[in-house]
C-alpha cells in the first residue's frame, strides 16, 4: 500500500510519496538567490537550517504559484535523510537531492492510500505539463492524481 500526500497546483490534483515528506508548512519569508533558476523562490531559514524553495509552477513552466492563505511549503526529506527510510523500506526509488528543499504549492490535501498496480503511465493528454517530473498517475473517483517524480524534478540544470 502506498501513501501520498495530496496537493493542487493550477487546479491540478498531484501527490508526493509520503516517505519523501519531512514537514509541511506555511510560508515564510525567503531571501532571493541572484542568478538562480526563475523556479528557485529563495532560501528559507526553517529551525536554524537553510531550505531551498522551488516554486513548483514555475519548475512545471506554467505561471507561478498565486500566493493565498491556502499556499504552503512542502519540505521534503534530504537523501542523507531518507537512506535510513531506503533501507527499511527496501526501496531504492527515494531520492530527493542532497540539501534540504521545499515545494511552494497552491493549496495541500489529504493523503491517499492505494495500491502500487493502480498506477498508470502517463497519458498523453497531459501536454500541458513536462513528463519528465512525473512518475505515473492513479484515477481516483472524480478525478485524476499526477504522481511527482521527486528526483527528476529537484535535478538544476547548469
Amino acid at each position: 500500500m502506498s501513501q501520498y500526500v495530496t496537493f493542487r497546483l493550477k487546479e491540478q490534483l498531484m501527490g508526493i510519496d509520503i516517505l519523501l515528506i519531512r514537514e509541511i508548512n506555511q510560508l515564510m519569508e525567503s531571501t532571493f538567490v541572484q542568478r538562480a533558476p526563475e523556479y528557485i523562490i529563495g532560501l528559507i531559514n526553517l529551525r536554524g537550517q537553510i531550505v531551498t524553495i522551488f516554486d513548483l509552477a514555475t519548475r512545471f513552466a506554467l505561471s507561478p504559484c498565486t500566493l493565498s492563505e491556502d499556499s504552503h511549503n512542502i519540505i521534503l526529506k534530504s537523501d542523507i535523510e531518507l537512506s535510513a527510510v531506503q533501507k527499511r523500506e527496501n526501496r531504492e526509488d527515494l531520492k530527493t537531492s542532497e540539501d534540504t528543499v521545499g515545494l511552494r504549492v497552491d493549496s495541500v490535501g489529504e493523503v491517499v492510500e492505494f495500491q502500487e498496480d493502480q498506477i498508470e503511465p502517463v497519458p498523453a493528454n497531459i501536454d500541458h505539463l513536462d513528463e519528465r517530473f512525473i512518475s505515473g498517475v492513479v484515477p481516483l473517483q472524480d478525478e485524476l492524481l499526477i504522481l511527482l517524480n521527486v528526483g527528476a524534478l529537484l535535478q538544476i540544470e547548469a
